[in-house]
């Protein structure tokens, strides 16, 4: 669960980026790629470029609940006439606390061992204090995990030892999702810069001149799975083409700055300097081959390319010559495709582990009396229904060979997302005109499926809730369901906030 925070960052980050869960480095707005990170300081009052190497350690206690990461700077101002020199050691640790009752978990930062220096020609910027706070909230849900969270600091300067001082107060926040095709995490950070420094004049007189600043950072860190078709350019080949999938990891950054004009280290209390910097990193993309589908009815259907795609991420693991598109799709079969297109799989290892090392303990009961704990999909019906994303058609009846209905598949998607409480108060019409036909349980699903996009009705603008879904509608229901977590959370997440598209 923990991986889904800002804070975790793989070791190796900068030399295997594409392991990056899009998370932005520490709290000062700066961009990375695998070979350098960057950012703009501004403690002079002018904003300047810092780049140079960014070292990310992350170490986890053997309990699970404690997560510490540092963070090593050295950076330079490479396009500037005067020597420049930034140093910064951060390191951070954040303790967990699990509300598996509520669903969720919370995590509490602090800050652990601070120093940073920062050289400007002749002055020497040394932090005395720092003082750190975040906190956090992961909502997580089967498809995808949801967090936000708010942070507070306040940074204590000495310039020169005795010349003068910087305080930087900070204040701001963060939000983010991960799910097995991406994840993007976006900070809003606010900076409050009070600075006073000892100034000598021409006649030696000297006098304590200070100035007062503000600079607001925006960075968002996307990593994102996506499929492309590739045609096989050999014509005498046992296959057409196949699918690669390529793992794409892109920082953002904007800062917006309000500072006064500052000439001689005097500033001017008339004119100020208002404009924005913006910054971008990319990783270099990783690419990997998928077992190539041979269908031979599927062939010119109008569902193929949903259908292929499916049988390329595992989604569908079927007999490779026929996938009998227009058969009707049974309840345990797409239970068994939603549950490995949100790839919750591994949880199903642990949980075979688990089993594996309880032999002692009484056999396993199934929760239906028409599933059996042998059966090759149990562990599929059990985790949906641990995670809430199924549920029988009885109490004690799932109906796995039973067909899919309509109302069936959004509310299982739905679920999934965790998106059911997103919709109005009871008393809503969901705009579809056989909107009187939709049952009530699965009323909001379907209510959120159409704001969302899964959905849309028919030429006759109805949902048609009560209707059987072909195994080649379901398919084509299910990659707009990945679709929506490929692309549409990254719009929401990032270009929405930072780039506002």
């Amino acid at each position: 669960m923990k991986k889904f925070m800002m804070f975790f960052i793989l070791m190796t980050m900068l030399l295997n980026p594409l392991q990056a869960f899009g998370a932005p480095s520490g709290f000062d707005g700066g961009v990375n790629n695998e070979y350098q990170y960057e950012e703009i300081v501004f403690i002079t009052g002018k904003p300047m470029k810092f780049s140079g190497e960014l070292d990310v350690k992350v170490s986890e206690s053997r309990s699970g609940d404690t997560e510490t990461v540092k963070y090593t700077y050295n950076l330079t101002d490479k396009d500037e006439t005067i020597k420049t020199k930034l140093t910064r050691q951060i390191t951070l640790v954040t303790e967990y606390i699990e509300r598996d009752d509520k669903g969720q978990a919370t995590a509490q930062t602090t800050l652990r061992r601070y120093s940073e220096k920062i050289d400007i020609g002749k002055d020497k910027y040394v932090l005395e204090d720092f003082q750190f706070s975040k906190a956090d909230v992961i909502d997580k849900r089967p498809a995808s995990d949801f967090y936000s969270g708010n942070l507070e600091g306040r940074k204590f300067y000495k310039l020169n030892r005795d010349e003068g001082e910087v305080v930087v107060t900070i204040s701001g926040g963060n939000v983010g999702y991960e799910n097995f095709w991406g994840s993007t995490e976006t900070q809003i950070i606010n900076y409050y810069i009070t600075s006073k420094r000892k100034v000598t004049d021409e006649e030696n007189n000297t006098e304590m001149v200070s100035w007062g600043g503000s600079v607001k950072a925006e960075v968002s860190d996307s990593m994102t799975k996506r499929l492309v078709y590739s045609e096989n350019e050999a014509t005498l080949s046992s296959f057409y083409g196949g699918y690669i999938r390529t793992t794409n990891r892109e920082m953002v950054s904007r800062y917006e700055y309000d500072l006064p004009r500052i000439r001689d280290n005097i500033p001017d209390s008339k004119k100020r300097l208002q404009d924005s910097i913006s910054l971008s990193a990319k990783m270099v993309p990783r690419v990997e081959r998928l077992p190539v589908p041979k269908f031979r009815d599927v062939m010119g259907h109008w569902a193929e390319e949903y259908i292929t795609k499916l049988y390329s991420l595992d989604v569908f693991d079927e007999s490779p010559n026929f996938f009998t598109p227009e058969v009707p799709m049974t309840r345990v079969e797409f239970t068994k495709g939603v549950i490995r297109a949100c790839d919750i799989r591994s949880s199903m290892e642990d949980d075979k582990n688990k089993r594996s090392s309880r032999r002692k303990e009484p056999p396993e009961e199934s929760p239906f009396k028409d599933v059996q704990v042998e059966d090759e999909d149990f562990q599929y019906i059990k985790q949906g229904l641990e995670k809430n994303i199924i549920a029988g058609v009885s109490n004690y009846l799932f109906d796995p060979k039973g067909s899919l209905t309509r109302a069936q598949a959004v509310t299982i998607l739905i679920r999934a997302l965790g998106f059911g409480s997103r919709a109005p108060n009871p008393g809503y019409y969901t705009s579809f005109s056989d909107d009187d036909k939709i049952p009530s349980w699965a009323r909001d699903s379907v209510y959120v499926a159409r704001e969302i996009g899964i959905i849309q009705g028919d030429s006759y603008n109805r949902f048609n809730p009560g209707k059987i879904m072909t195994r080649a509608e379901s398919s084509a229901m299910l990659v707009r369901f990945l679709e929506f977590l490929e692309k549409d959370l990254q719009q929401d997440y990032r270009e929405n906030i930072i780039l506002y598209n």
